[in-house]
């Protein structure tokens, strides 16, 4: 569903469902704006992924993964808007090319269904994780794996994002994480104020804070100073 917020007065506001994509036949696993802010991408269980118009609620287009035996997992746009990145439960994370509606490069290495994939803001870094306590890091420029990072038994990741420099990337399970993005990405710090896992994680404008939200239903917010 689509929502559209429109302030009546002060902080009071009215938000509507605008449209309802019926995109899929399974689960909707993912969901990723694109750059400009017109278009969406879902994933789904149903082993496609669909590309849809927001202003219009239509369905433009609906690509079946062929090689996925069990569904996608997870979506995500690459900054630049002309290729994007889907996880498998297959364990393989897949490059996209938009226009051409085409797998134009694959990521093995992982075990178990990718849980989350994250591009950094200039382009060149692409953070994944799955249901295998690793983070991994690629370069997009040489198609390979330069960094993964090993995390403790039974730690499931649920997001990953990166901040504006594509210097640190945040990550979201059964706590919140900061990593700085290096050699050796060396932890930063860890907050623990979730009482559940956390789901997803995202940086303020500039990277003035870090925000969290989690399955015991509260958004937390964190100084990243």
């Amino acid at each position: 569903k689509q929502w559209y917020q429109r302030r009546v007065r002060g902080d009071i506001a009215n938000e509507t469902c605008r449209h309802t994509l019926r995109i899929h036949d399974g689960p909707v696993t993912g969901l990723s704006l694109h750059p400009t802010g017109d278009y969406v991408l879902s994933s789904s269980a149903d082993q496609h992924w669909g590309f849809s118009d927001i202003n219009t609620g239509k369905l433009l287009c609906k690509v079946a993964d062929q090689s996925v035996s069990h569904g996608l997992t997870c979506c995500q746009f690459h900054p630049d808007g002309l290729i994007f990145g889907t996880g498998t439960s297959d364990s393989l994370v897949k490059i996209w090319d938009f226009k051409e509606q085409k797998s134009a490069a694959n990521f093995p290495g992982h075990s178990g269904p990718i849980s989350a994939i994250a591009f950094s803001e200039n382009g060149y870094y692409l953070a994944t994780s799955a249901d295998d306590e690793v983070v991994k890091l690629w370069d997009l420029r040489k198609l390979k794996n330069f960094k993964t990072i090993s995390l403790e038994d039974k730690y499931t990741v649920r997001g990953l994002t990166f901040d504006n420099s594509g210097h640190y990337l945040a990550v979201a399970g059964p706590d919140v994480r900061l990593y700085q993005i290096s050699k050796q990405c060396d932890l930063v710090t860890t907050w623990a104020s979730h009482t559940q896992d956390a789901t997803d994680v995202r940086f303020g404008p500039n990277a003035s804070y870090i925000a969290s939200v989690s399955n015991d239903r509260t958004l937390k917010f964190y100084s990243a100073n």
